[in-house]
């Protein structure tokens, strides 16, 4: 049965490194494509975020650190100043909230498109998408990206890290290094999307050596107080194909390795109690724990949210709990939750990446969505 809220340790406080969390809610990046087509935050991106502010943490969603790195149209980037001051005002309007947020960094790697980047995509091999991409003309064949030169790999290391410290200009307490879903940095994880041969591919020692390395590089840049890194073992998003026992030689190597360096989170996607993956990443992960519960994407919601999914998840060792459409639809989530509201539902899925207000700023609070007594004056 799922807990009250009287007694639920999901609104319960939290600490990540020096920050105090008013409770275990974590708002998941999500992708919304709402930024500038140079990657500049809008200022509708500051209303959509500050009303959600309630979130113990808000990890803002998937953002580039450079210009090669874009995957889809209207995604934000933090490689320039133009960038810096756009996500300044984000940050602003949520702190004024009450609210604290990191910044995921994201490289797409084979994920991207010369329409979208102005560049021909870099990966680990030059093995293609298996996909269409979506593109400001429509969705079109994926390309064969580039494979990264060795220099090449320490200069995207390095602007890991500058755009780490751009984050941190920008006013986030840290930046979360994303290396699930398909991206830069779990293509060089896996074996079907990283066919070096070099220090970085072959052995479970090599493949793992690119995210270590920008672990490393972020830590060195900002505080391994300010940086998390988030991964999806299992996950098949964007052609990625783990065997299961590859993945957990890749992803028990993995922690150990980041581990010494002391960040100050792992966050797991898609994350299962009864899985034995995730049991042993939780007793091998000597810090604070983010799992986001395993919500099957593409069905709806379950009416809770996922928040009894959450609960399980803290009963498993869990520190905190992330959760991605539920605070789309519900700015005021942590509320709802907590009083045991009803939660709006997500609408048209196709909202969630337009432009403008629709299923973006416009979902209801519960004053709001509450009925009024009748001969209330409007």
């Amino acid at each position: 049965m799922t807990s009250t809220s009287a007694d639920s340790r999901l609104f319960d406080p939290a600490t990540l490194g020096p920050l105090r969390l008013p409770n275990r809610l974590v708002m998941a990046p999500l992708t919304r494509n709402r930024a500038g087509a140079d990657g500049v935050p809008q200022p509708i991106m500051a209303t959509y975020y500050a009303q959600r502010a309630s979130a113990g943490l808000i990890i803002a969603e998937a953002t580039t650190p450079n210009a090669v790195g874009q995957t889809y149209p209207n995604i934000p980037a933090i490689h320039d100043r133009t960038h810096v001051t756009g996500w300044r005002r984000v940050t602003d309007a949520v702190r004024a909230a009450g609210g604290r947020m990191f910044l995921q960094l994201q490289h797409g790697g084979r994920v991207g498109h010369p329409d979208n980047s102005g560049l021909m995509p870099v990966a680990p091999s030059p093995v293609p998408l298996p996909d269409t991409i979506h593109t400001p003309g429509g969705r079109v064949p994926s390309v064969v990206p580039r494979e990264l030169a060795l220099g090449e790999i320490r200069t995207t290391v390095a602007d890991f890290a500058a755009a780490s410290r751009n984050a941190i200009d920008a006013g986030f307490a840290g930046v979360e290094v994303h290396a699930a879903n398909g991206q830069l940095i779990h293509q060089f994880l896996t074996k079907n999307t990283n066919h070096r041969t070099d220090a970085y591919g072959g052995p479970v020692a090599s493949r793992i050596r690119f995210a270590v390395e920008v672990v490393r590089a972020v830590a060195d840049a900002i505080g391994p107080e300010r940086v998390g890194l988030r991964i999806s073992p299992g996950a098949t998003f964007n052609g990625i194909k783990e065997e299961e026992s590859d993945a957990e030689r890749v992803y028990t190597a993995l922690v150990d390795a980041v581990a010494e360096i002391s960040p100050a989170y792992l966050h797991i996607e898609f994350a299962n109690p009864d899985q034995g993956l995730f049991q042993d990443i939780r007793a091998a992960w000597p810090g604070t724990l983010i799992a986001n519960p395993a919500l099957a994407w593409g069905q709806p919601l379950p009416a809770d949210g996922g928040r009894h999914a959450g609960e399980r998840l803290l009963a498993a060792g869990a520190d905190l709990i992330a959760l991605g459409r539920a605070f789309l639809a519900n700015p005021d989530l942590v509320e709802r939750l907590r009083v045991g509201a009803p939660l709006n539902p997500v609408r048209d899925q196709y909202t969630m990446y337009t432009g403008g207000e629709t299923g973006y700023t416009d979902y209801p609070v519960l004053a709001a969505a509450a009925p009024q007594p009748a001969g209330t004056p409007g």
